[in-house]
């Protein structure tokens, strides 16, 4: 593979992370529960949908820290989410909790959002680049995302973290990476939204990284210790400086 150079290094390799990066998770997701809303008549519980979705997604990513952290399992995760939230609205149903985690799990991947650009950006760094995914998601949703949406076959490898059994930012996830992929640390770089997943386990594990925000934050304001190589807004901007 041709190497490039950006910002005075020469790069052969870059991985990608999925959810949020390439495939729009709050777009879809919202499709989805939406969906969900309307078939379990939700409106019996939660005063509008907005609620029922920010409660969903608080718990959600209180349950992720712990399941990143080994505390709870995949099938915890997957159903107490939705408990939670019926929960903290004074509904004990736990069948209805797991009729939503089954179908969210069986509706969400079929949902085909990219964010703006991400085909035309892949379509020209593939040409340039040994393509790679990284992702944190589960197996058997993250396969039929990337099917559906039409992108799997950009990448040479697809690393998730339910079958290497680390999730990210652990640096046995990326020290399998890079070692699957045959790529060196240095001449590699990591392209993801989460600053704490994929830019300071990208940093910890010796490669450079490109922080995909987004929703344009300030990175002064968010106060860390560490700070990803280079920042863009929209993945076509990643046609510029790679």
């Amino acid at each position: 593979m041709k190497t490039h150079s950006f910002k005075n290094h020469t790069y052969t390799d870059l991985f990608f992370d999925l959810d949020r990066t390439l495939w729009d998770f709050e777009r879809n997701s919202r499709e989805t529960f939406m969906e969900l809303y309307h078939k379990y008549q939700l409106t019996r519980f939660f005063n509008g949908f907005d609620l029922f979705f920010s409660t969903y997604r608080e718990y959600n990513d209180e349950l992720w820290m712990l399941y990143r952290s080994g505390q709870i399992t995949k099938e915890e995760l997957s159903w107490k989410r939705f408990d939670l939230s019926l929960k903290d609205i004074d509904v004990n149903d736990e069948k209805l909790a797991r009729n939503l985690s089954k179908d969210y799990l069986e509706i969400s991947p079929t949902k085909q959002k990219l964010f703006p650009h991400t085909l035309l950006s892949l379509t020209f760094l593939k040409k340039r680049y040994t393509l790679n995914l990284i992702t944190n998601g589960f197996k058997e949703v993250q396969y039929k995302k990337l099917k559906n949406c039409g992108i799997a076959d950009f990448f040479n490898h697809i690393f998730i973290s339910e079958e290497i059994g680390y999730l990210k930012p652990h640096p046995k996830f990326f020290e399998h990476a890079l070692k699957v992929s045959q790529a060196i640390p240095e001449d590699s770089i990591v392209i993801g939204d989460d600053l704490m997943v994929d830019i300071k386990g990208a940093n910890e594990a010796g490669m450079d990284s490109i922080w995909i925000n987004h929703q344009k934050l300030d990175l002064n304001e968010l106060d860390l210790d560490f700070a990803p190589t280079h920042e863009v807004s929209s993945l076509k901007k990643l046609i510029h400086i790679l």
